[in-house]
């Protein structure tokens, strides 16, 4: 599965550069958890990293190109613990399943403003983007692996879609459904596929 992994740009950077990269990117990180992704502007992220705005801008042209790259990171942090817990467990396809559905749920839940601040909204929309097609492979091998004898592409959408965001915000925000449910119900409607 190291295939998935979305490589980085390999291009080495100044070391302040890197630190004043990655400052910026746990202020807006804090910024946002604090204050919501509407109510953060590209001057507080400067002000608040105690950087100047040409260099905020040096690393990142808009509001939305810090979003993507706060993502990223994330998202690379989902990566490095997916191959990990699948090096640690090869002969548990249906826990990895699990456990897999239930760290990219969280990462749903944990970037939901942000994902759906960048028209994300619409259900369906973030399925086709490149950082998320790694879910769906990583579901449908599990699945292969696991229950090779059911109807893996078509239990590999349902669960797919199960995490897109415009889905999850309609559960937990218009819905008010708790993350613990969310989770729950994706085990149980995985179970259910599975037979």
């Amino acid at each position: 599965m190291n295939e998935l992994i979305i490589l980085r740009d390999a291009r080495p950077s100044r070391s302040d550069a890197v630190k004043n990269r990655e400052q910026i990117l746990k202020t807006a990180c804090d910024l946002i958890a604090d204050r919501g992704v509407d109510q953060v502007t590209m001057s507080a992220v400067a002000d608040a990293a105690g950087v100047g705005k040409g260099t905020l801008y040096r690393h990142f042209s808009s509001k939305t190109d810090l979003l993507e790259a706060l993502l990223d990171a994330d998202q690379h942090s989902l990566q490095e613990r997916t191959l990990a817990h699948l090096r640690e467990n090869p002969s548990e396809p249906l826990e990895n399943l699990h456990w897999f559905l239930s760290e990219a749920l969280a990462f749903v839940e944990r970037n939901l403003r942000m994902l759906t601040s960048m028209d994300m909204l619409t259900p369906g929309s973030s399925v086709y983007h490149p950082a998320h097609l790694w879910w769906r492979q990583t579901i449908r091998g599990l699945l292969a692996q696991a229950r090779p004898e059911t109807e893996v592409d078509y239990a590999t959408d349902v669960l797919y879609m199960m995490l897109d965001p415009g889905v999850n915000y309609y559960l937990m925000i218009v819905r008010g459904y708790d993350v613990e449910r969310v989770r729950s119900g994706l085990c149980k409607t995985c179970e259910q596929l599975l037979g």
